[in-house]
């Protein structure tokens, strides 16, 4: 079994940053990719960021060049750098952990409880 517990959000003005962070326990070894996901009031979740077991990574165009996905050698932790965030950025953030190199959160089978990030303008 695998359980993933997110930290970091809070309430940030437009233009300031956020680090989130993603604990992982349990038997991850054999997962090969973990994510970022999010969802705003009203609206369908949707992927941000992903990252493989062996570095590849892949973003949501709406984050591209300001969010960074990255994890800890051990892949215990899973982090999201969120830069120059902006009010469309406010959502429930949750990681999640699964088998297949997509944004798709159909495709993940373990999901944490979600922390909530604000952006205010």
């Amino acid at each position: 079994q695998v359980q993933l517990v997110e930290s970091g959000g809070g309430s940030v003005q437009a233009g300031g940053s956020l680090r989130l962070s993603c604990a992982t326990f349990g038997y991850t070894y054999s997962l090969y990719s973990m994510g970022w996901f999010r969802q705003a009031p009203g609206k369908e979740r949707e992927g941000v960021a992903v990252i493989t077991s062996d570095g590849r990574t892949m973003y949501a165009d709406s984050v591209k060049g300001r969010f960074t996905v990255s994890q800890d050698n051990a892949r215990n932790t899973l982090y999201l750098q969120m830069n120059s965030l902006k009010p469309e950025d406010t959502a429930m953030y949750y990681c999640a952990a699964g088998w297949t190199f997509t944004l798709q959160s159909g495709q993940y089978k373990y999901w944490g409880q979600g922390t909530q990030v604000t952006v205010s303008s």
